[in-house]
């Protein structure tokens, strides 16, 4: 029988490997990851891995977005607009939760990014 927990873990750290690879001022969508890691349905997943991953320092969260752009996660981030004041700070506007130019800023994963 095998271990869910450690399944999940295994996951997790593949999408962090992936999130720690998106460019500065550039942002993915958690169905972009999951689709990298040959599990596209699984964008859901994706966004489970994200809001455990807020102690991780090196795995920078507010770089995922959800498939329109918008900061679907924003809630998860402590302070009232800090996944939006990081994003800004790297040179992402962002209007009411929304990225603007969102297509200009998409990076999209790949296999060979894991």
């Amino acid at each position: 029988m095998k271990n869910t927990d450690s399944n999940n873990d295994n996951f997790f750290e593949r999408v962090y490997t992936i999130v720690r690879q998106i460019p500065e001022g550039k942002v993915t969508s958690y169905g972009a990851i999951a689709k990298a890691l040959g599990t596209a349905r699984s964008a859901r997943m994706v966004g489970w891995a994200m809001n455990a991953s807020h102690d991780l320092e090196d795995v920078p969260a507010h770089r995922v977005v959800n498939r329109k752009g918008l900061l679907s996660g924003k809630h998860h981030f402590e302070g009232t607009n800090l996944m939006q004041q990081l994003l800004e700070n790297e040179g992402i506007k962002v209007v009411d939760n929304q990225i603007i130019d969102f297509e200009k800023h998409f990076w999209e994963p790949t296999m060979s990014d894991l």
